[in-house]
């Protein structure tokens, strides 16, 4: 399925919520199609801690590789509600690095979804006096950051 027939899909399904779309833009970022909606509704596909988001990401990549083949790998941002909470993580695992190489210490955060404890993992995988390890189970799941020494 080409961009133009995603971006239709995305269209398609907001309009049947009765949500007005304002425009959707696509980008290639981090090697990963992102369409963009822009609505004024954006608390309804949003909702709490992004949960409704989630939802609809996982409702249009259910759509769209229903055929088979190849999948598809794509993200769904809302008013840059993904982008700015990404940012937020990355900022987050980056405070919290500081905080486990200045104490010599691990430092545990709080309960995180998947997709957030990717972004942390991610972020740090490249230090090398420092491991990350999910810990927990279900919605209790959380990052532990190590500190290893040099």
């Amino acid at each position: 399925m080409q961009r133009d027939e995603i971006k239709q899909r995305i269209t398609e399904l907001l309009q049947k919520m009765n949500i007005p779309v304002g425009k959707i833009e696509v980008a290639e970022e981090d090697g990963r199609e992102r369409y963009s909606v822009e609505t004024a509704d954006s608390h309804l596909l949003i909702g709490s801690k992004g949960a409704h988001l989630f939802a609809l990401n996982h409702i249009v990549k259910r759509m769209v590789n229903k055929g088979g083949g190849e999948e598809r790998q794509f993200q769904i941002d809302v008013n840059n509600y993904q982008r700015a909470a990404v940012l937020n993580l990355k900022n987050l695992a980056k405070i919290m690095g500081e905080r486990a190489r200045s104490f010599k210490t691990n430092m545990e955060l709080d309960p995180m979804s998947s997709f957030e404890r990717m972004v942390i993992h991610s972020f740090l995988e490249e230090a090398t006096d420092l491991k990350t390890e999910s810990v927990g189970e279900g919605e209790k799941r959380r990052v532990v950051i190590k500190y290893v020494g040099e």
